[in-house]
């Protein structure tokens, strides 16, 4: 996050060629990523500064913030590390089941741990030391033991 009003923090330019109305809308990423109600927070809403790399922000706004700014850029590929680790998981949650509608018909590649992620993904890749087991979320934690304690962290 630069200094700037949270609107061009948002507004990414395309990662590819397309049309601006062929993209998610500023709104429609914001709500993706649940930071709507960052904008009514803010008093002047999109156009509310942001000060340098958004320190007057909590980190889940801040990730938040960042997360809007990457669907904006509506890359073919999106690759996201621990995309929700700052925020809590009623809102994790939600951005969960609301990536892949917005992102449908691109690949989006998530690295995370989060149950509340992995339960929305079409495809489940889970690596361990040199192991490979794939498939849905429900289909590794029915199937593979080590999976599962990762996921769940020992809480079965």
């Amino acid at each position: 996050l630069l200094v700037g009003t949270l609107r061009d923090a948002v507004d990414a330019p395309s990662a590819r060629p397309c049309d601006d109305d062929q993209r998610p809308t500023i709104d429609e990423a914001l709500s993706t990523a649940c930071g709507a109600d960052i904008v009514s927070g803010l008093g002047d809403g999109l156009d509310s500064l942001v000060s340098e790399r958004g320190r007057a922000l909590s980190g889940g706004r801040r990730q938040r913030i960042a997360l809007a700014a990457a669907l904006r850029a509506d890359p073919d590929v999106l690759v996201l590390d621990e995309p929700t680790s700052a925020v809590d998981a009623h809102t994790e949650a939600m951005i969960g089941e609301r990536l892949g509608t917005l992102r449908h018909g691109r690949t989006t590649v998530i690295f995370t741990t989060s149950p509340l992620l992995l339960s929305h993904a079409d495809d489940v890749v889970f690596l361990d030391e040199g192991s490979v087991a794939r498939g849905t979320h429900a289909q590794l934690i029915a199937a593979d033991a080590r999976y599962r304690q990762v996921v769940t962290r020992g809480n079965e």
